[in-house]
């Protein structure tokens, strides 16, 4: 198991039919990066409380919103032009590697909130992910996220 949230992102990200699966929920509004880290903390076994979930949304939501967001709607909007100009896809590029840095960032400081919470909540970890999409519910595909938990539990 990936002891750090980022190597984990990674490693989880990579399995078959994740990516599809986070970009779905992210096209529906979901907070990836704050689902992976949910996904992380169910394999650590660390026990889901209302005042941890909304810790990491404190921390998640302002970034998304200032930072990501921003950088994402540059990034998808040079799409069509990027294909007919060189240099605007150049740019693009260094715009999606920002836009990963900002992501790595945010995984950090999730990391850095939840690392020292204690792993030993067997019977609680499966709700990390429902606790942290909740306000997403209604919009989000439920299929993609247990396509997530099970990606995330063969990371």
């Amino acid at each position: 198991m990936c002891a750090d949230l980022w190597s984990f992102a990674l490693s989880t990200y990579a399995r078959p039919g994740c990516e599809a699966a986070c970009l779905r929920m992210q096209a529906q509004g979901a907070d990836v990066c704050l689902l992976l880290c949910g996904a992380w903390l169910e394999r650590r076994a660390v026990a889901p409380t209302p005042e941890r979930i909304q810790a990491l949304k404190q921390i998640a939501g302002p970034w998304q919103a200032q930072v990501v967001g921003p950088l994402r709607h540059v990034r998808t909007q040079w799409r069509a032009m990027a294909q007919q100009d060189e240099a605007v896809a150049a740019l693009r590029e260094r715009v999606k590697a920002l836009e990963l840095d900002a992501e790595r960032t945010l995984l950090k400081r999730l990391e850095a909130l939840a690392q020292a919470w204690p792993g030993d909540d067997v019977a609680g970890q499966p709700r990390w992910l429902e606790g942290l999409a909740a306000e997403d519910a209604a919009n989000l595909d439920h299929n993609a996220l247990q396509q997530l938990r099970v990606a995330a539990t063969g990371a």
